[in-house]
């Protein structure tokens, strides 16, 4: 089965962040992408929706315990 590709607008609205936050996690290397560019033109990325699975699992945060 081949990999599902999502857009960076469909990524920021998952993360319900801006897109130019999802373009700063990707220049960090924190979000891998698909360069899907065809020629000269402008550059067409992707993320790979497992990528997108990982990033939000590496950054969920355990929640302290509860005091007694």
């Amino acid at each position: 089965m081949p990999a599902r590709l999502l857009s960076i607008p469909a990524v920021a609205a998952a993360l319900d962040v801006d897109r130019r936050t999802v373009y700063r996690f990707i220049a960090a290397g924190d979000l891998p992408v698909v360069d899907l560019r065809t020629g000269s033109g402008r550059s067409r990325v992707r993320v790979p929706a497992a990528s997108l699975d990982e990033f939000i699992s590496r950054r969920a945060v355990v929640p302290p315990a509860a005091r007694r």
